[in-house]
């Protein structure tokens, strides 16, 4: 390769080469390059090597990349590139300096381009679709003949500019082509780029690495008279999207199976129309003449380099599956054009040039030609009524000529061969080497025996050729299937292998054997030497008219030894027909009928038409009736029922229930799904990758997109108007108005781009809403915006959702979630979906996960049911087809072949209305010239109005997807109307998605009329508000765009559906229109007196995708396991449906007969009556998916056969129901056609193609049609696919078309994999999915409703609210010490107020009351609750979080994330742990702690050095002043609350510098740590892992006093004073969330007179007002109050107390140096400090204006605590009476400090120790230098022992109790016996140790005034390891 020569160089050849090689050499890092003279020859006899092989493929590149379908069996080499440089970029598609290379973003950048370079295209296995734009140097590229490339490489990256690259392995590297293969230039450089006209770069020509083929190439384009790359430029742009249902191209049809699957996603090829190594100009390509100029050349050069191979070995290079018998050996440059042109030509036919207008359809696609050109024959269409449609098959294919508009060639069948040979990777990983696909010959003689069975009614499927081909396979390699059941979706392309049982040489003899029995509807052609001999003698017979018979022509050529030639003919008049039709797309379709409606073609159908009718033209007999009537014929609906109507409202009593109309409610199954929707929302916040921070939203907004259907829009706007969802949302205060609404609803059209901008600036603007974009219909407009690039101009719609709803801006949002919404979302189930299928959201079915969400009297009736009903056996089926209306359209397509096959159905349809109509106003004879369907459709429409008292009529739909011949059948019919006087019987609608509703006045006023309407401007805007309206509603658009349809909705006629274009979602979408709610069977009377009040009609009466085919589970899998009715049964059932329509069968109104029968086969499971206005509640509930056929069934149909004698009109029996008075005969309400319409669903007609497709079931019971494509745009992975189950859930469907799905190159999801994710998945994408008429609106609105309720619930919080406790009366006091306006407290009138020594705060109500001389509580006061009694629930209030709120981990926010260090792109943040060690006498040894400060915070800290030993915490100055910081530190002790402490202050301090610090024990540290990463910690000693929040308290105070004396030292050498420094920390609670600021308003006219009012204020605001305080630093403690929603004046009018603080403290360490906490305890521990602190003579400070709230968090804090016995089996729960014992007994010992089970007896059983003491709270209990709690019945006086301490007077008090705890040396005997007690006092003395409690005794005299006894000494139950605390108690003497 690369040099043609062979080794033979010539001088300046080889000093070009070695230049080169020595300058690559210079540049190269590489210390070994290679040897010039290796590079040149060694290449070259490797190459020559490989064409010795037999024109396989020139390299082993080709064969390793699997292009064209030649892999092998053999396992790749595996190739391992050297790790990328760390850091650098990896994503595919972009350089590793993250520059993008991609051709579809650099296209239209300017690109400097080197002098000698070009401008080329590589291919990336990752990225197969994308070309990457590299700059090569031409010298090391082929030249036009295809030689003379230098071996090597010389390149450079256009993204980063970076040159010199010399190995194609390093820039390979560069840029990111990720192989697993050895990198070579002539595997991935594939194509030339080219600038086109408008200047943007394209793909241009192939890199011809073969020269054979190029020159084949450019022998052929000799022949065309356009030049190569002026042709490759215009095409393949245009072509490579042109395999899409909206491009023009390859329309999905019948064949589009192989269409379909016509590019396995594992094949590397190039785009189809870019494709130039197989481009074709002008039908000219010859690959013999390839072959014989490769295997000239390899004879060439043979003897001169290669003379000593043999010809019969295999290569030397590593060609895999190399075989010498193997046909692909030789032609494998044959068989690699055929692949690549069938791809052009499957995707670019209509832009190959056309030899006429006849249509895209008639033009040849691209041959190859093989021998002579075979010509078409002149006149053949006139001659055979139709064009023949030719399929390529294997092997060469001719080239046509002459009248080529009378055929058509198709490259399907082909496809088809091809895919059929993949074999799953699967089998291949098992090692199953031996398994060989599907011979040519087998798979031409399957198809031959397929083409056999089929009926003459039947197209062939190529999904049911696919599956007979793997049938086949699987049959004839049976074990290897076993190993292997379930195959990947990617598959590799075919093993050549030998060929399989039946050889070319008996394979025509076996194909004429198996047509011999099919009566010549199949014909062989048998070839002697080429397929050119077989065309041209087909096309003779077809001239002469000896195939008249015949609907296959199957030509064979097997004349080469090696493979076979084939192709198939269709020359059925059917067949053919609409196998061509199949292939146009929609825009191709609609634009050849208006081009035969534009040129009159029509016509001569028309003209027909009146020869039909003996009694003339139907035009005159219209004119003659109108003249004969006019002025005779009086209105049915105006004399008759507005009549009766207006009798019954004058007589007050209506009998009509419809009219009743129905509460609006949310249903169950609406609830559920809205709540599934809730949890996935949830689960992606919750996820690890923190894609969605819900904590960060405040509130939800939305945006409902609807496809561009003005009547949809105004549904959807209805929908969310009645559902009042702005209002719950608080976008709107009052109800909104529609116009308000509508804003919130975008219909997608031209003037979408300009809301949706608006929309996303709205989104930017408000980072904390969260937007829920809600893409309704979601199924529709799926195509990528490149194709709007090409199509804006004819249709600016085109790829609007692409460009929209992906564009960066939402995907990238964090503040948007996208939820589409889809009854078929199979085109979104692919594997390249943006939705996980974890975020896919499936209607819940009633028959498994849903069963308790259905009302019992509601069925749904869908798709499945309405099969049931065809399959059933019933007379009456609901699915029917109209036998005679087929044979005339057939019958009149032969007789047209030029006239598209709609034209005709639409016309004959419409004339069969025509006649029905005369018929029905009289003109008998015009029965012979409709079907009995239509005139029973018109027969009711016209008859029902006359039913009902009130005029309400029945809907007829009648579906005409092409608008323009919509407009013909609306004009026509309405002519007809008015020709026979019944313009007020009913009404015709032209129903087109891009206009309003246009309803005539009479109709408007009757509608008004019945729906209590009073605006004269109203108008109808959406079906739904058509109920009752008797009218034809004449339904267009291609596809349905989710149009809700009233429960007056009686016949759904779809006989003139495209029958041609056969996808799943396409005809559940079609189906769709006709779901149904009916309610089960019930009399009529009983109806109208039970049902009436909360029934709603059978249509739900709001929709979301109303007009969507049951989707995923309701869709083709319904019936119950039945054989396929056989033409026999089919044709009694329309005979019975012939005879009830009769007049003999007395159709009266509503066609008894057909409407009773047409019941559900079991009792229906539901049903919804709809209310007179359309949108009752807002959809309906879900139907059930499969409904098994039950043994009930004939008993139902039993009652419906009574049914026709209630219906029957029979005015004389029924009952005069009053107001008679006018001689109005009132009828019965069952026989108004909205009442009859609850119980019936509606009747639908089909197409007998869709009929027999939709009816047809496999052996398991699936309907065939499960089994098409899903979507038309998308396309299997693999012919080799398991099928379709009928038991799989929505689920497992989802994941089926996951595996086996790919999107085709226009789809919008199909460049995902192009986006650097992994995954691919959109973290923020949800897919709701459900059956059309299900409620899915109304689910996704109570949706929206919960998200925000939750929302707000996330920014809401319990907090505690309660009263103070023990406040008593309050009185005026004498004095006050503060004016109302004191915003900080005179520090010497403070001195003066007196302590409150009584405890105010709730959470101690359950605790002993402290006792002065001068305060007291009435005993009543204090709890009576015994301690085995639960716990009382504390009193919360929900609170809104306000902006100043402290958070838990949960909290998420950009403001906040580099604060907590949680930010996924920050590293985690480091730390280090740093020791700090300080003597303290009173715990006798060093205290040494662990500080673990992050790098962030070690500003805040001083060290020896840098990271040296950390020496103090940096204190500021009492005269800072800054208002950016906050001076007190901030110590927060906290155990097991990691998650849901509140340590997140950066809100609270509104962003100002504080110090933080959690002080956590040491075994919690890591888990802390975690949590918090950017925190400060303090981790306590390990013997303090057990303690209370008393020791963490003691550490804290003790740590800050050693502190702040080294940072006086410290700041001394500055020349600081030691009282500057700042002496206060805060210790705070971990549960403190959010803090209020009362303002107070003095300007009342008396001086005490105020108001005041509250309001939320940050943390830093009362810091820095408190730290302000005049003297502050005489102040020891200084606390806030408690937060109460029922505060009282008397709680503001002093603005500071001198009283206890807890929770939230600010502490002067310095004068509090002294006085210590306990650090022992569990319990009371702040009560008892701040005791302490009075007693010592220092001040408290309560600011009772500032408030702080505590939040309600359910774990962790003193629930920490357990209490469980140290008895590892002991299951007995453990009660406080068994938490102390007597010493030295056998008691069980618990797991518990000491201190902890101390504290709880003495809470809870206090009383035996105390018994005067109990609720005489006149003689309280002398506690001495502690508080402990005694309970709340008895109360305490606390007294301190030390000198010069302030105690309450306790000369006249007699005390009932002494309570003595680990007295110090400060309590002597004469300190005791100065207090008073009572006679029987109780004594407890509590020490350490036994022998410590005796010595008390001694010590303190006791014995003299005290009674002890040896029973009365106790211990805590702890064993002696435990160290238990000893008592003993005695009496007073």
């Amino acid at each position: 390769m690369g040099n043609s020569y062979a080794g033979q160089l010539k001088s300046a050849r080889f000093e070009e080469v070695l230049h080169s090689s020595i300058e690559a050499s210079l540049r190269s890092s590489s210390l070994a390059p290679r040897p010039v003279f290796s590079r040149l020859y060694l290449d070259a006899e490797r190459r020559l090597s490989s064409l010795e092989g037999g024109s396989r493929a020139d390299n082993e590149e080709e064969e390793e990349e699997g292009e064209g379908g030649l892999e092998t069996n053999g396992p790749p080499n595996p190739y391992q590139l050297a790790p990328p440089p760390e850091g650098c970029c990896t994503t595919d598609g972009f350089c590793q300096a993250g520059k993008d290379l991609r051709l579809v973003s650099v296209s239209s950048e300017p690109l400097e381009v080197p002098a000698g370079f070009l401008l080329v295209g590589a291919k990336s296995p990752s990225l197969p679709d994308q070309l990457l734009v590299c700059a090569v140097d031409k010298r090391f590229l082929p030249d036009d003949s295809g030689h003379n490339a230098l071996l090597g490489f010389s390149g450079n990256c256009v993204g980063c500019g970076r040159t010199g690259f010399c190995y194609f392995t390093e820039f390979s590297s560069h840029i990111n082509l990720k192989l697993s293969t050895q990198p070579k230039k002539q595997k991935h450089l594939k194509y030339y780029l080219v600038r086109n006209a408008q200047g943007a770069l394209t793909q241009g020509p192939a890199i011809c690495w073969k020269g054979a083929e190029f020159r084949s190439r450019q022998a052929s384009a000799s022949a065309s008279s356009s030049p190569v790359l002026p042709q490759l430029e215009g095409v393949g742009p245009l072509a490579a999207l042109s395999s899409e249902p909206g491009a023009p191209g390859l329309n999905p049809g019948i064949l589009t199976g192989a269409q379909q699957a016509g590019s396995a996603p594992a094949s590397d090829q190039p785009p189809p129309a870019a494709a130039p190594g197989a481009a074709v100009f002008n039908g000219r390509d010859c690959p013999k003449h390839q072959q014989l100029m490769q295997s000239s050349l390899a004879a060439l050069v043979r003897p001169s380099t290669l003379g000593i191979f043999s010809n019969s070995g295999p290569p030397k290079k590593r060609h895999k599956g190399w075989s010498p018998e193997s046909p692909w050996a030789a032609d494998a440059g044959c068989a690699q054009g055929i692949m690549n042109r069938a791809k052009y030509e499957g995707t670019g036919v209509a832009y190959v040039p056309q030899p006429s207008a006849a249509g895209p359809a008639s033009v040849t696609f691209p041959a190859v030609a093989s021998g002579e050109p075979v010509s078409v024959p002149d006149n053949l269409l006139k001659i055979c009524k139709a064009k023949p449609v030719i399929f390529k098959g294997h092997g060469n294919f001719p080239y046509l000529c002459g009248n080529l508009n009378d055929v058509v060639v198709s490259p399907l069948l082909y496809t088809c061969y091809q895919n059929s040979q993949s074999i799953s990777r699967a089998y291949e990983q098992y090692g199953s080497s031996a398994v060989q696909p599907i011979s040519e010959e087998m798979q031409l003689l399957l198809t031959v025996y397929y083409l056999v069975q089929l009926a003459a009614d039947q197209v062939p499927l190529m999904e049911e050729l696919e599956q007979i081909f793997l049938r086949s396979w699987r049959e004839s390699h049976l074990a290897e299937v076993r190993q292997c059941p379930q195959a990947p979706p990617q598959t590799y392309p075919p093993a050549p292998g030998p060929a399989g049982s039946v050889t070319s040489a008996q394979l025509p003899w076996l194909a004429g054997l198996a047509a011999s029995s099919c009566n010549d509807s199949v014909h062989v052609i048998e070839c002697a030497y080429s397929l050119a001999e077989g065309l041209a003698k087909m096309f003779r017979l077809l001239v002469e008219g000896k195939l008249a018979k015949t609907n296959y022509v199957v030509i064979i050529c097997a004349c080469r030894s090696t493979a076979i030639d084939s192709c198939i003919a269709v020359t059925g008049k059917y067949q053919a027909r609409v196998l061509s039709e199949s292939l146009l797309s929609p825009a191709e379709y609609q634009r050849e009928v208006r081009c035969e409606l534009a040129t009159g073609k029509v016509d001569s159908l028309g003209a027909f038409f009146s020869t039909l009718c003996p009694e003339g033209d139907i035009d005159l007999l219209l004119d003659k009736f109108h003249q004969e009537n006019q002025g005779h014929v009086s209105s049915s609906l105006t004399s008759t029922s507005v009549t009766n109507a207006a009798g019954l409202e004058v007589g007050g009593t209506s009998v009509c229930t419809s009219d009743r109309p129905e509460p609006r409610s949310i249903r169950p199954s609406q609830l559920a799904v809205a709540q599934k929707l809730l949890s996935h929302m949830c689960s992606i916040a919750d996820s690890s990758t923190r894609n969605l921070d819900l904590g960060s939203f405040e509130k939800v907004d939305f945006l409902v997109c609807v496809p561009p259907s003005e009547v949809t829009f105004q549904q959807t706007v209805a929908h969310v108007w009645r559902s009042g969802v702005l209002r719950e949302l608080g976008l709107e205060q009052e109800p909104a108005s529609r116009q308000r609404v509508e804003r919130r609803v975008l219909k997608l059209d031209a003037k979408a781009p300009a809301t949706f901008t608006a929309f996303l600036q709205r989104c930017r603007r408000s980072p904390h809403t969260l937007f829920v974009l809600i893409h309704d219909h979601a199924h529709w407009d799926l195509a990528s915006s490149a194709i709007h690039d090409l199509y804006s101009q004819s249709d600016p719609s085109v790829g609007l959702v692409d460009r929209l709803l992906n564009c960066r801006e939402v995907k990238e949002a964090p503040n948007i979630v996208t939820l589409h919404v889809t009854s078929f979302p199979y085109a979104l189930q692919t594997q390249r979906t943006l939705v996980s299928p974890y975020n896919e959201i499936h209607w819940p079915v009633p028959h498994s996960d849903g069963a308790g969400l259905y009302p019992e009297s509601k069925k749904y009736f869908g798709l499945s049911e309405f099969i049931e009903s065809a399959l059933s056996g019933h007379s009456l089926p609901l699915l029917r087809y109209d036998d005679s209306f087929e044979g005339m359209a057939t019958a009149l397509g032969k007789r047209f072949p030029r006239l598209h096959s709609a034209v005709i159905r639409t016309l004959v349809l419409v004339q069969h209305y025509a006649a029905a109509l005369m018929a029905a106003r009289g003109l008998a004879r015009m029965k012979n010239h409709t079907s009995v369907e239509t005139l029973e459709i018109t027969r009711n429409l016209l008859n029902a109005p006359k039913q009902c008292p009130r005029g309400h009529g029945l809907m007829v739909l009648l579906r005409v997807p092409c608008s323009p011949l919509a407009t013909v059948a609306y004009e026509r019919l309405a002519h007809v109307r008015a020709r026979l006087a019944l313009e007020e019987d009913f009404e015709i609608i032209l129903g087109n998605p891009g206009t309003g509703i246009t309803v005539g006045k009479h109709f408007v006023k009757q509608l008004k009329m019945w729906q209590k309407i009073e605006d004269a401007e109203w108008r109808p805007q959406t079906y739904l508000e058509l109920e009752g309206l008797p009218c034809i509603l004449i339904f267009s658009g291609m596809d349905p765009h989710g149009e809700s349809l009233p429960r007056s909705l009686r016949y759904c006629d779809l006989r003139l559906i495209n029958a041609s274009c056969l996808a799943r979602s396409v005809l559940e979408q079609e189906l769709g229109l006709a779901a149904y709610f009916v309610s089960s069977e019930v009399p009529a009377e009983q109806a109208a007196r039970s049902e009436a009040p909360d029934s709603d009609g059978e249509k739900p009466s709001s929709s979301d995708n109303e007009d969507e085919e049951a989707g995923t589970e309701v869709g083709f899998e319904a019936t119950s396991p039945s054989e396929r009715h056989s033409p026999m049964k089919r044709e009694r059932s329309r005979s019975h449906d012939s005879a009830s329509s009769s007049p003999s069968s007395r159709v009266s109104g509503f066609v008894p007969c057909s409407e009773t029968l047409a019941q559900p086969p079991r009792p229906a499971q539901g049903e919804l009556v709809r209310s007179s206005p359309p949108y009752g509640p807002v959809e309906e509930a879900r139907a059930p998916v499969e409904k098994p056929r039950l043994d009930g069934a004939p008993q139902a149909g039993q009652q419906s056969l009574q049914a026709p004698a209630v219906s029957c009109p029979q005015p004389a029996s029924s009952p005069s129901l009053g107001a008679s008075s006018m001689g109005t005969l009132v009828l019965q309400a069952s026989q108004c056609s909205l009442a009859k319409a609850c119980r019936q669903p509606p009747v639908v007609f089909l197409p007998k193609l869709v009929y027999d497709m939709v009816t047809a079931t496999d052996s398991s019971g699936l309907p065939k049609a499960a089994s098409l494509l899903p979507a038309p745009s998308v396309m299997w992975t693999s012919s080799f696919r398991p099928l379709l189950n009928k038991t799989m859930t929505s689920t497992e469907q989802s994941l089926y078309y996951r595996q086996w799905t790919v999107p085709r190159p226009s789809h919008m999801d199909h460049g995902n994999r192009a986006e650097g994710r992994l995954d691919g998945f959109h973290p923020r994408r949800l897919l709701l999915s459900g059956p059309p008429q299900i409620g899915k609106t109304g689910a996704y609105l109570q949706f929206l409703s919960n998200l925000s309720g939750m929302l707000l619930r996330l920014t809401e919080v319990d907090v505690y609210d309660e009263e103070e406790i023990n406040t008593g009366p309050q009185e005026e006091p004498e004095w006050h010490y503060a004016q109302l306006s004191d915003a900080w407290p005179d520090l010497e009138l403070f001195r003066k107020m007196p302590f409150d020594y009584i405890i105010h705060d709730p959470k101690y109500e359950d605790a002993s009351l402290i006792c002065a001389h001068h305060q007291g509580v009435k005993s009543e006061d204090r709890g009576t609750r015994r301690p085995e009694d639960p716990p009382v629930r504390r009193q919360t209030a929900r609170m809104r979080l306000s902006k100043y709120a402290a958070h838990n981990t949960y909290h998420h926010c950009e403001q906040c994330r580099h604060y907590l260090g949680s930010h996924p792109r920050y590293q985690l943040y480091e730390s280090t742990l740093h020791a700090f060690a300080f003597s303290y006498s009173m715990l006798g040894e060093e205290i040494q702690l662990h500080f673990i400060i992050p790098k962030s915070k070690e500003h805040h800290f001083v060290f020896s050095q840098p990271g040296g030993q950390l020496e103090s915490m940096r204190l500021p100055l009492v005269t800072d002043t800054s208002e950016e910081c906050v001076k007190s530190p901030t110590f927060t002790p906290t155990t097991g609350r990691h998650e849901h402490g509140l340590f997140n202050l950066y809100h609270a301090m509104d962003g100002a510098s504080h110090l933080h610090v959690l002080v956590v024990k040491e075994y919690e540290m890591a888990i802390y740590k975690k949590y918090w990463p950017n925190h400060i910690m303090l981790v306590l000693p390990s013997i303090f892992n057990s303690a209370g929040v008393g020791a963490a308290h003691f550490l804290i105070k003790e740590l800050s006093y050693h502190n702040l004396e080294v940072e006086r030292s410290r700041q001394e050498e500055l020349g600081i004073k030691p009282q500057d420094i700042w002496p206060f920390i805060v210790i705070a609670d971990d549960s403190c969330v959010m803090w209020n600021a009362v303002d107070v308003d003095c300007s009342g006219e008396r001086s005490r007179e105020f108001s005041w009012s509250e309001r939320n204020v940050s943390l830093k605001h009362i810091m820095q007002h408190i730290e302000a305080s005049p003297n502050i630093t005489h102040y020891a403690l200084i606390g806030l109050r408690k937060w109460g929603s029922r505060m009282r004046s008397c709680d503001v009018r002093e603005p500071f107390s001198r009283c206890h603080v807890h929770d939230f403290v600010i502490l002067n360490v310095d004068l509090t140096q002294n006085v210590q906490y306990n650090q022992n305890r569990f319990t009371c521990d702040d009560v008892d400090f701040n005791l302490r602190v009075h007693s010592a003579g220092l001040l408290l400070c309560r600011f009772n204006r500032f408030r702080v709230m505590k939040k309600q968090i359910a774990v962790g804090g003193q629930r920490a605590f357990h209490i469980t016995s140290k008895v590892s089996d002991s299951s007995a729960t453990i009660v406080p009476a068994q938490y102390i014992c007597a010493p030295d007994s056998k008691h069980t010992f618990l797991a518990a400090p000491a201190q902890l089970l101390l504290e709880k007896f003495l809470q809870h059983h206090s009383r035996h120790f105390f018994p005067l003491s109990l609720k005489n709270h006149g003689h309280p209990v002398l506690s001495v230098d502690c508080y402990l709690n005694l309970g709340p019945q008895i109360s305490v006086c606390y007294v301190s022992s030390r000198p010069h301490s302030m105690n309450v007077s306790c000369s006249d008090l007699s005390f009932s109790g002494l309570l003595l705890y680990l007295c110090d040396s400060f309590v002597g005997a004469g300190f005791l016996k100065q207090f008073h007690f009572l006679k029987g006092a109780t004594l407890c003395v509590i020490c350490q140790d036994r022998n410590s409690l005796r010595q008390t005794v001694v010590r303190l005299e006791l014995e003299d005034e005290w009674q002890f006894r040896l029973r009365d000494e106790f211990q805590t139950a702890n064993a002696k390891e435990d160290r238990p605390l000893f008592f003993l108690t005695g009496r007073h003497i």
